[in-house]
Parts: C-alpha cells; structure tokens; sequence
C-alpha cells in the first residue's frame, strides 16, 4: 500500500468530546469518525484493524469447529416474545415497527434468532453437537453512550452458539470455545485475564468473563496470584474474615454518637477499628399489596461494600430496591445513619454477611438518632441472621480455593462465555430426537467477542505519549517504510522501491509513506497511528550502506545493512 493512495486523516488535537485514551487517540488517528451518539464510520485505517481482528477469530472459531453463518440486525418481536426477552430487556433494546406496524428489534444478540433456526433444522441427536457463529453488527440503546467504541450505541461482535445432547456434552463444547478464545487473545497479542461471572440477563448456569488489564479498565477483576483462582468483582467469593465467633465480653450499651452517622465517624468517635462497626443497609421488596410488601436489612462490616448481584442471588431478594426514606423511617423509627437490627419498629429480615455472622461485641445503628449500640451480640442481644455472601472482597482476602490470598486489577471485557442449558431451548421448544425417538430439549452454551471493543481495549492497554502502540498481529499496518527526500534523491527512491517490493514480496503488510512529509511530521503520524516498525531510508545512511529501523517502542533507531534489513524486519516480525 502507498499511502498518496490510502486515506490518512490525522489531527493534532482530539475533539472536545473525546473522553478517554482510547477515545480520543483514535479520533486523533483518524480510524473512527463520529455520525451520531454512539455511532461512528469505521475509516479505512480504523477498518483494517477490524478486518484483522475479525480474522483472527474466523480463523479460530473454524479451527475449533464453529460454522459461520449470517443472522439479520433485524428481528422480529415475536421470538423475543417467546423468550420474554421483549419485556425484560427495557429501554436498551431498540424496538422498531414495520409499515404494517408490525414490531421488530434492533438485536443486541441473536439467542432467539439461532434458537429458531436449530429447532427447524436439527432434528436428531446425530446432528449434535453443533455450534454456529457469526460476526455482525449489533445496536444497544445505551443511556449515555460514551468512551468512543468501548461504549457505543452500534458495535460489531462475534456471537457463536453451541447446541448438544446433554449437559457433559454443554460442558465440552463450552471448554472448546473457552480453549479457542484463549488462543484468539493470545494471538491479539494483548494481556488478558479469564475469570469466573455471573451470566446476568443471558441466564444460565456458568460463565467466564474475558478481560484486557488496563488500568483505565471499568471491572475489577479478583484473582490469586499463587493459584488459578479468578473471578469478576460479582462473582468473586468473599469468606468470613472471622473464621469463628468469639465470646461475647461487653455488654449492650446504648451510647451517644451525636452527629456521627457514618461508621468511620463512629469508629473515630469511639477510638475502635472500623472493623469493629457494623452498617445497615435497607431494602424493600414489592408485592402486589402495600401491606405485603417485605423489607430487609443487610448487615456488613464498617469497612465493606455492598455486592448488588450477589444481594440478587438471596431467596427473597431477586426482585429488591433499596428502601426509600419514607420506609426507612416507617420501619426503624429514624433516618438513616442510625439504623440497625435491634428495637426495629416493625419487623425486618435481617441477613448478615458472613463476616458479620461471626462478629461478636460490634457497634451498630439504635435506630434513634445520634445514638448507637456498643457491645451488640448475636444469640444474648438479637437473634441468629440469615448469613449470606454479599460483600465486595478486597485485597489480601483469603482466596476461595485456599492457596494465598486475593489480589485485584483493572480490566476491560471483550468476551463472554456463557452455559445457558435449556434457558432459550424451553421457552422457545427446541428438542431434538434421541437415541429412544424421544424429544429432549437442546442444552446451548453461548460465546460472544466484542471486536470493535478490541480496539478500545488494545489501545487503553498500548499506548504513550506519542500515541498507539498496537501489537503487530492487529495492527493497520505492520511496517512502514519512510523515505527521506524521496522525491529529490534517486537513491532513496530506488532504494524504497526495492524495499518496498521485497516486502510485498515476502507477504509483509506493509505502506509506504510516499507522501513527501517532512520527517517530523511523517514520523508523529505514524507513531500517533501506532505502526509497531517502521524503517527509515535517507541519503546519508545509504552513502554508508545502512539504513535505520525503529520499533514503536525503541527509545533509539537500530542502524542495520541495507542488505540485511529484510531479514531483520522478518525476524522482527517473527518474534
């Protein structure tokens, strides 16, 4: 490629609504273009990293033994209906009607769209096992669309879904596509971390989460160093950090805590650990009577965070809001602040973390204002809790399976793989024929990529003062080559032709930058757009027979023959 027959669009200075790194060197690069909220042209820079992306995936998925197919953006709503999909989504799914005023999606994935298609065409167990992918743009109707393509309204992802008789069968298919995006982000050239999820509004039984570590990365993400533990911040377990509840030693006494609503005000006040307070947290779960309607106080530590998914996962909490005010008082007496599990107004389920469970001798709410209990027992002072996970782990937690303690980065999803099981297969009557002429019902794993999302995540990972750092496997080009002077010196522009047509030759993607730049400018263009190596040619280094080669990288050019620099840039490459 020459780049006078290319489209190169760079900008010294990002637009005013770029947020983050991402997103305002890719403007500034000139690969994506803003239309609309949430909505960009891919240019033809930004498209051939895409282009990459999405063949490193093909060439995977088919390695893996996944078969592309292609499903329409358009759907219509009578399969999200099956599913209950077409209520439960909200806001972020973009219904549409047709002429006739029929109603359709804008889909944000295809589950039912694959779903309907199986239960036409596969009838026997000896079609199964079956997994079919395809990559396709998807539309969700974000809020606040933001961050440039790690928050988009319009985004191409890679969806596969895996069809098989059984759940042994569910599990192998599911570890084949976890092996294969393994190697897909190993072969992106990107850090990553695979951690254990919660499946969310997909359902199922079992997920993993695939991240880039950045530390711009909106998850935090739960891992042991010393064993292969990992998990998101939902769906990390957190142990009790009080193994056993010691005795009780002091008695309950009700103690003025004036203006002191927070636990670490009251753990100043009082000259005691944060760790020895307890914080209330009310909830309310609706019905279809006011007078049946439930509310809930959750207890942690002074010094822990509530987890909302696992909040969801109580009996009893599926469907839970936070309590309003009002409530708060109807129930307890006071404003929050002083809220606590003993002397309610009216009768709450109480559910302790498990930390808290085996606290003895805490502070907690009086439910009067300005005061608080000390020296609150569980058994002698309130009755046993419910006991629950429902806190966010910290750093130096002791890990779940017992080999070290937990440690936490930063991390950007860009792949989901998800165990549904029979959650789409039975609403929508997906069976196949068994070995007996029996129907049962299909068990479906599901396995999504975000590919533009890659390219947010790689840059937010690679990048410096300069601009882009891309890995070669995905970057828009893998070689520039920049002559100095070329229009003025025959040696140079013999010498780049030569090059250059070596390395077309040698199937390097390769661009010459033919524009007639001057150096300063060449070069902060393609240090902006993040070519990984780029070779230099220029009189004075030929009259020596040398030219000069830099890695996006080098703090300083390496001088090589020019008779040599083929080789090297190949062995470069084949690093």
């Amino acid at each position: 490629m020459r780049a006078t027959r290319f489209f190169i669009s760079t900008l010294k200075e990002a637009p005013a609504d770029a947020e983050i790194v991402s997103h305002k060197l890719m403007m500034r690069a000139g690969m994506i273009k803003r239309l609309g909220s949430g909505i960009y042209n891919y240019m033809p820079m930004g498209l051939r990293i895409i282009r990459k992306v999405e063949n490193i995936i093909r060439e995977e998925m088919n390695r893996a033994g996944a078969i592309e197919m292609l499903m329409p953006v358009v759907q219509p709503a009578e399969l999200w209906q099956e599913t209950g999909r077409w209520d439960k989504m909200g806001p972020e799914l973009m219904r549409v009607k047709d002429r006739h005023g029929r109603d359709f999606i804008i889909q944000p994935t295809s589950e039912e769209a694959i779903t309907d298609v199986v239960r036409t065409e596969i009838r026997s167990y000896r079609q199964l096992p079956v997994n079919f992918y395809h990559i396709q743009t998807k539309f969700r109707d974000e809020r606040r669309p933001r961050f440039g393509l790690m928050r988009g309204r319009e985004f191409t992802m890679k969806d596969a879904y895996s069809f098989d008789r059984n759940v042994e069968g569910l599990k192998q298919s599911y570890q084949v596509m976890y092996d294969a995006y393994t190697r897909i982000f190993q072969r992106f050239g990107l850090q990553f971390r695979a951690v254990a999820a919660d499946n969310g509004a997909i359902g199922g039984s079992g997920s993993h989460e695939f991240h880039v570590i950045a530390e711009t990365g909106e998850d935090a993400l739960v891992y042991c160093p010393t064993s292969d533990y990992a998990a998101n911040m939902e769906a990390a377990e957190a142990l009790p950090l009080v193994t056993t509840r010691p005795a009780a030693q002091a008695a309950l006494v009700k103690t003025a805590t004036p203006g002191k609503a927070k636990c670490e005000d009251v753990a100043a006040l009082l000259s005691i650990p944060l760790q020895n307070t307890v914080k209330s947290i009310v909830l309310t779960v609706d019905a279809d009577k006011e007078e049946d309607k439930q509310v809930w106080l959750l207890l942690l530590r002074g010094d822990h965070e509530l987890n909302e998914v696992k909040t969801s996962k109580v009996p009893g909490l599926a469907t839970y809001r936070f309590a309003t005010e009002a409530e708060i008082v109807e129930w307890f007496g006071t404003k929050p602040g002083y809220l606590g599990p003993i002397n309610t107004l009216k009768p709450v389920k109480v559910v302790a973390d498990r930390t808290v469970a085996n606290m003895a001798d805490f502070v907690c709410g009086a439910n009067e204002a300005d005061f608080h209990f000390t020296g609150a027992n569980w058994g002698r002072d309130l009755p046993e809790p419910v006991v629950a996970d429902l806190r966010n782990v910290v750093d130096g937690d002791p890990s779940p399976d017992g080999k070290g303690v937990l440690a936490i980065q930063r991390g950007i999803e860009v792949g989901h793989v998800f165990q549904l099981g029979t959650r789409y297969s039975e609403d929508m009557k997906a069976t196949f024929l068994d070995e007996n002429g029996k129907p049962q019902l299909l068990q479906m794993g599901c396995y999504g990529i975000g590919v533009t999302r890659i390219l947010g995540a790689a840059i937010e990972q690679n990048f410096d003062d300069k601009g882009i750092i891309w890995p070669t496997s995905i970057a828009p080009f893998e070689v520039v080559i920049c002559p100095m002077g070329m229009d003025r010196s025959e040696a140079v522009k013999a010498e780049t032709e030569k090059l250059y047509q070596a390395m077309l030759e040698a199937g390097i993607d390769v661009i010459l930058d033919d524009r007639g730049e001057r150096p300063g400018a060449m070069f902060a263009d393609w240090e902006l757009i993040g070519v990984p190596h780029r070779v230099v040619i220029g009189d004075r280094g030929l009259k020596d027979g040398k030219l000069e080669y830099v890695g996006r990288r080098d703090a300083e050019a390496t001088i090589v023959p020019v008779a040599e620099m083929l080789a090297f840039v190949q062995a470069k490459l084949a690093a």
